[in-house]
């Protein structure tokens, strides 16, 4: 007499939730704890930014330009005399939010995509073709293209970043759905008639949450260094808002005699991308149980 199992054969596959995920070791792992450390006070230097700086990054006084570190301007001024240490706070923001609204809409459009290329079998070749169109055309050109007809602004940069990114996140998907349509209990639903929306929600939807929170942070980092290069090449975000692309580019000129103004910018947007990295890592290494099995 056969015994009847309770559960469908493969319904362990779903990933874990957070909260298991936490006490499993996210929060010990030494990647996570240096990636987020330095992201929380990163953001932390963003938002307060009007207060931690010491005065308006746009003010200018040319009598102080390239002047070394004082009580009044802690890390010394630029051509224009502006206060480099306030232009370099200030610019942490743009970094952040290009960083996140980018990994944000890169993952979303790319998870619906990727989940009806993956399950729908006549969408998959149109859609991968025109997918690997897109990743035909350097991510850089495609962005310096879009701002060149639409003129330069923060919402044009972060939709010239994340189109570049979206084909990337839908071959992931993609990869993981076409995986999981072949397991016994997704077969088992179409078979008793589930409706391909909730086979999607239910079954197939989880198994790709672990892996694109992983992809998200290297979005994330890509994106911005991507702002930086574009900012650095005055394609990116107008010259009148503060970044650490667009600062580093205007201190190039001033380089031998003034070197801070390209390596302070430099350096936390090093760090920026290290810490989204990092974190990245750790995140695979926590959430992926193959992995797990190999640490």
């Amino acid at each position: 007499m056969s015994v009847i199992p309770r559960t469908l054969p493969g319904a362990d596959a779903v990933p874990a939730p957070p909260s298991a995920l936490v006490r499993g070791g996210l929060l010990r792992h030494p990647g996570v704890l240096f990636g987020g450390a330095v992201l929380v006070l990163l953001a932390v230097m963003a938002v307060l930014a009007p207060w931690l700086g010491t005065g308006d990054p746009l003010a200018l006084d040319p009598v102080q330009r390239l002047k070394g570190p004082s009580e009044t301007y802690w890390l010394g001024t630029d051509f224009y005399g502006r206060d480099l240490y306030t232009r370099v706070v200030y610019g942490a923001r743009i970094s952040l939010i290009v960083g996140i609204t980018v990994a944000t809409l890169a993952i979303s459009i790319g998870l619906a995509i990727g989940l009806l290329a993956g399950y729908i079998r006549w969408l998959d070749t149109v859609i991968m073709r025109f997918m690997d169109g897109l990743m035909a055309i350097p991510g850089i050109l495609l962005a310096i293209a879009l701002i060149a007809l639409t003129g330069a602004s923060l919402l044009t940069v972060v939709v010239a970043i994340t189109i570049p990114d979206i084909p990337r996140v839908v071959r992931l998907v993609r990869s993981v759905v076409l995986t999981i349509r072949e397991e016994p209990y997704v077969q088992a639903a179409i078979a008793v008639g589930t409706r391909m929306p909730s086979i999607l929600v239910k079954h197939v939807l989880p198994n790709t949450i672990a892996p694109l929170i992983v992809q998200g942070t290297y979005v994330a980092a890509s994106a911005i260094l991507a702002e930086a290069i574009l900012s650095f090449l005055g394609a990116g975000i107008p010259p009148e808002i503060p970044t650490w692309g667009n600062i580093m580019a205007e201190g190039r000129v001033y380089f031998v005699i003034a070197p801070r103004i390209i390596l302070l910018p430099g350096i936390f947007l090093a760090l920026t991308v290290l810490a989204v990295n990092v974190l990245g890592d750790g995140l695979r290494d926590t959430i992926d149980p193959r992995m797990s099995k190999r640490v």
